[in-house]
């Protein structure tokens, strides 16, 4: 119980530096903490398979695509300018939003079919929690809609970076040539 109050504390702490970070590479680094401290958690609960998971795809692949999207997309870019606040016009529209997926997501969790249960024991047996056919029943039958939201919520999250950090030159049109200022001859190093 001591360890599961250390990782959730670690986790929160790191879920609040990934949220509030000035700079997006350290909002990753917050973000590999709290999957580090999500697998350890898995490991205390003796579902090794999920937390092995937990490392090489979150870990591995989606904070690797973080990087580099952060990498492609501020390269060679000025900061921002700070435009009109659009957060009141986004209220209603994201509340109606919420509120509907809210329902959805009841509905289809009370419509759920129970599934099998799955018992303590040891690890590698069948329908014993953290084995690998426990958590494809619990991924892909018990919690398939939360599954493709969060991967929607991804894939929404990548299609906003590259819309907020897009060219600055509208479509159509061609940049300007920037003419280099003539620099005076410089003196020769061997006289």
């Amino acid at each position: 119980m001591i360890a599961f109050g250390i990782l959730a504390l670690v986790m929160l702490a790191s879920a609040i530096f990934t949220v509030t970070a000035k700079k997006p590479v350290y909002s990753v680094v917050g973000l590999l903490v709290n999957f580090v401290a999500l697998a350890a958690t898995y490991l205390t609960l003796q579902a090794e398979f999920l937390a092995v998971i937990q490392i090489v795809v979150y870990s591995g692949a989606i904070l690797i695509l973080f990087v580099f999207v952060i990498a492609l997309l501020s390269s060679g870019t000025k900061p921002f300018d700070i435009g009109p606040n659009k957060a009141p016009r986004i209220l209603w529209p994201a509340l109606l939003f919420a509120i509907v997926a809210a329902g959805g997501i009841s509905v289809a969790a009370l419509r759920a079919a129970p599934a099998v249960q799955s018992v303590p024991g040891q690890t590698g047996q069948a329908n014993v929690f953290g084995s690998v056919a426990d958590f494809g029943n619990a991924l892909f039958l018990q919690n398939l809609l939360p599954f493709e939201v969060t991967a929607f919520i991804l894939m929404v999250a990548v299609i906003g970076v590259v819309l907020l950090a897009g060219d600055e030159i509208p479509p159509g049109r061609r940049p300007r040539a920037r003419r280099e200022p003539i620099a005076p001859p410089r003196e020769p190093i061997a006289r």
